[in-house]
């Protein structure tokens, strides 16, 4: 195994690049080191560039000896999703169709990792445009979890944590449509942060006042995941829904924090009997550690049906073309997801919103009584590579691929920001997330309680596979 500088944080890493007992290059050369000893068996990366990246370490060194003011990321290698566009470095979108795109420009957000002072590494696998349970596409994977090669690490940002999970990278980003990068931390033993929409631009996008997805990031701890967060952060004018959102506060402390727990939303979902009792033991060491926490749910009827709806509407709007004139190259999975939409009427989509504004006002009035909100962060624990799609959950039929991302599809819903957050092992074998929530505007207090329980065993332990290979 290469150098234990892999190991540490991102933080960390930024303090000693600072200091200079520590050169860009020597941690770049650290990070593919260990690509090159993990990758075969994890499948993260769709592509690294290691020549790009030695080359813009050694530019980052020599700008820190020449003695120029260093941004707040110099030097620290990050991973980007592959459905993300990085100028000059293939983005596949994890499709044949993109096998060998490369973009002219940057989204938005990795221009602000660039100008930060990240360098990028590489592109993380996903599922096949982001769609799928399963963190594979005719192109790379499928992507396992550090903590055993033959389980999924999620989707659809399961590259990313992954990557972040074994120290290939110490931060990636991801994509959250319905849990995408909250369900692959859960699966990883990361921390997964997905802001309110809009407080990361995206002026790329078609639709732009969409706000069911966000980009985001994973990380191995708060501090960590908040430094890249800030630097991605920020509105821009050709995004209407980055208008008036707040850049990420500090995290502060607080006294006599007010949490409700709730393992399904009162049975808006199902979940699995495994799930249900990590979520249980994690609560009882929440109110050992933190505070006394509350069983309690904000209603939601209404919310899984809207959700639905508005996810199908969209995907078929963009992505019909594709379908239309590309289904022999595409998988599955993902022209079954895009062909949900292809009926769905205006009045449909007018209800679900009309349900979707209910849901949200039901937890705007939820978080009047309470501060933070716990649900699981997965419905399921990390499930084989060859199993293919969950088809049951808690014993029961799934209707559809989609019903074991609803304990996380109903917080996108709503926008409001949320984490995961690793739950103590206890001596199991695979990690599990719990996911927080607060309301919009208190995200400060979010973030101080996940940093609390950080601090009393809530956190990213290192996988066994770091141990033996």
């Amino acid at each position: 195994m290469c150098d234990d500088i892999c190991d540490l944080s991102a933080v960390q890493m930024a303090a000693r690049l600072r200091r200079g007992d520590l050169t860009s290059e020597s941690l770049m050369r650290a990070c593919l080191g260990r690509i090159d000893v993990l990758d075969g068996k994890l499948r993260a990366f769709i592509t690294v560039d290691a020549d790009g990246g030695l080359a813009a370490a050694r530019e980052a060194d020599s700008r820190q000896r020449a003695g120029e003011d260093l941004p707040p990321l110099h030097g620290i290698p990050v991973a980007v999703k592959d459905v993300t566009a990085t100028a000059g470095m293939r983005t596949t979108q994890g499709s044949v169709i993109f096998s060998e795109n490369i973009p002219e420009k940057d989204a938005t957000s990795v221009a602000r990792l660039r100008a930060a002072g990240a360098i990028i590494i590489g592109k993380t696998n996903t599922p096949e445009f982001a769609f799928g349970a399963i963190c594979t596409n005719r192109l790379c994977g499928p992507t396992a979890t550090p903590w055993d090669l033959d389980r999924s690490s999620g989707g659809s940002s399961g590259g990313s944590a992954a990557a972040v999970a074994s120290g290939m990278v110490p931060l990636a980003q991801g994509t959250d449509f319905g849990g995408s990068v909250r369900t692959p931390s859960s699966f990883c033993g990361t921390v997964g942060l997905r802001p309110v929409p809009g407080t990361i631009a995206e002026p790329e996008r078609a639709l732009a006042e969409a706000r069911l997805a966000t980009q985001g990031v994973i990380a191995r701890s708060v501090e960590d995941g908040l430094m890249m967060l800030r630097a991605m952060a920020g509105p821009h004018p050709l995004d209407p829904v980055s208008r008036n959102i707040p850049n990420p506060p500090a995290p502060v402390a607080s006294e006599g924090l007010r949490i409700a727990a709730s393992p399904d939303l009162n049975g808006a979902f199902a979940i699995n009997d495994d799930v249900r009792a990590r979520f249980e033991t994690a609560c009882a060491d929440v109110a050992e550690r933190l505070a006394p926490v509350t069983c309690a749910a904000p209603d939601v009827t209404g919310g899984v049906e809207a959700f639905r709806t508005l996810r199908a509407a969209e995907s078929w709007w963009k992505f019909k073309g594709l379908v239309e004139t590309h289904e022999d190259k595409l998988t599955e999975s993902y022209v079954w997801n895009v062909r949900q939409g292809a009926s769905i009427t205006a009045e449909e989509m007018l209800s679900a919103e009309a349900a979707r504004a209910r849901v949200l006002r039901n937890f705007m009035n939820f978080f009047d009584d309470h501060d933070i909100l716990f649900m699981p962060a997965a419905s399921v624990l990390p499930f084989r590579n060859d199993g293919g799609e969950v088809t049951d959950l808690g014993g029961k039929p799934t209707g559809s691929i989609l019903d074991y991302l609803a304990c996380t599809f109903l917080i996108s819903l709503i926008g409001f920001p949320c984490l995961s957050l690793p739950a103590p092992m206890h001596g199991q074998a695979l990690p599990f997330g719990l996911q927080m929530i607060a309301a919009p505007g208190r995200e400060a207090v979010l973030w101080g309680a996940a940093q609390a329980l950080e601090a009393q065993g809530f956190g990213y332990t290192r996988p066994p596979l770091l141990e033996y290979t």
